[in-house]
């Protein structure tokens, strides 16, 4: 955060709004994993006193997740992160059943879209559900691709780049009335909606630590009781012998802590990000012209601002507001290395160009309303100078309409 020309150093604000791709971890989170790094390191698998200390951690840490889901802890499974826990959810469903017919939305994330296209490689079918123009999915759509052989329902609870929230309860008893599984992928929503996973009738549901101010690398995935699922991992008896692997005591402790911090004071969190949500989106609306929200105005995450600006490219707004010391995203963290536009706004019936155009911001609970000045601030200085420059603008401002 320190610039230096001629020797002289220069302090630079730094705003981090990429809170979708990943949190910082909370030091209330890091200082609860610390002892399980060095003075409580035994193996959790191990029956000596040293093992089962760590033991005992992971078996309370599971609590906390249940208590916070409103499930059983043998009901709570700890994976790698979201990408494995989706993976396990769909694939242990079809590599159980043999065959079948899968049903999931076009706006998945690629951790559920590209198993899926695994899965019909290896001869299952797969339904991809459109969405409307604010990204919510198409329940009746939905209704009509359910078929006899059915095996699984996929639809994530809130999207990662413009944040639409999914009418999952409404799914979910879809789902339980023809008597197929549900799952979401719920990786996005942690922390900022309220999960009861047997009153909202979901069989599975994945969530990934770092998306929250725990720690990356640790995941979870409930599996209702009764649910039948083939096992993941093999190797060792873990998770209840489903799923192989040395259990990852200080991580999964440090998840357990910070989903248990993400529910305290809920409704005040969510309602001041909100808040913020709304004022930067009002401040960007305003005063840049050809701007355009994606997704609705309310119903998404607290969090979420994602905007398209007509003319330009999404990727050169990151490269400058990033030298302004402001960290954003066009997207999907796990698609940055594409250049292709969003498959998320494309699905909603964006046009290409604008697709091209987004920037998604992601709010935290330490941004500001300083820090949201001083981005728009900036944003408006840097979609100016791209507009100079853009061929496009010059064609519209000379007066062809049709680009």
């Amino acid at each position: 955060n320190q610039l230096n020309i001629e020797g002289k150093v220069l302090k630079m604000k730094r705003v981090y709004l990429d809170h979708a791709a990943t949190t910082y971890v909370l030091p209330e989170v890091l200082k609860e994993m610390e002892p399980y790094f060095t003075d409580v390191f035994g193996n959790a698998s191990s029956l000596h006193s040293f093992g089962q200390e760590g033991a005992v951690a992971v078996a309370e840490a599971r609590e906390k997740v249940a208590k916070v889901l409103g499930a059983n802890s043998n009901e709570i499974y700890f994976t790698s992160c979201g990408t494995e826990s989706n993976n396990w959810a769909l694939r242990g469903i079809a590599y159980k059943k043999g065959k079948g017919h899968i049903i999931t939305s076009q706006i998945e994330h690629p951790a559920i879209l590209q198993t899926c296209a695994d899965l019909e490689k290896k001869g299952f079918e797969v339904s991809y559900i459109g969405v409307n123009n604010n990204g919510i999915i198409n329940l009746e759509e939905l209704k009509k691709a359910i078929r006899p052989d059915t095996i699984l329902i996929s639809v994530m609870s809130a999207n990662n780049e413009m944040g639409a929230i999914q009418p999952i309860e409404e799914i979910a008893k879809i789902a339980k009335e023809n008597k197929i599984p549900f799952h979401t992928d719920a990786v996005q929503a942690i922390g900022a909606i309220k999960f009861n996973v047997k009153e909202m009738g979901i069989d599975m549901l994945s969530l990934s630590g770092h998306k929250f101010y725990g720690p990356k690398g640790i995941g979870v995935l409930y599996i209702r009781n009764g649910l039948g699922i083939a096992k993941f991992m093999t190797g060792g008896e873990q998770e209840r012998n489903m799923r192989a692997g040395t259990t990852n005591t200080p991580l999964i402790v440090g998840l357990a802590k910070a989903i248990t911090l993400a529910y305290e004071n809920f409704d005040q969190k969510v309602e001041e990000l909100a808040k913020k949500r709304d004022y930067l989106i009002n401040r960007i609306l305003t005063e840049i012209p050809y701007s355009s929200l994606n997704g609705d105005s309310k119903n998404r995450l607290p969090n979420n601002v994602n905007i398209s600006y007509k003319f330009i490219e999404g990727e050169s707004i990151l490269m400058l507001l990033d030298f302004d010391g402001i960290a954003v995203s066009t997207g999907s963290a796990c698609s940055s290395g594409s250049l292709k536009s969003s498959h998320v706004l494309l699905a909603m019936g964006t046009d290409i160009e604008l697709a091209h155009s987004s920037v998604r911001m992601t709010l935290g609970e330490k941004t500001t309303y300083e820090d949201l000045d001083y981005t728009v601030d900036c944003l408006k200085k840097v979609i100016e100078n791209l507009r100079n420059m853009s061929p496009l603008f010059a064609e519209f401002k000379g007066g062809i309409t049709n680009v």
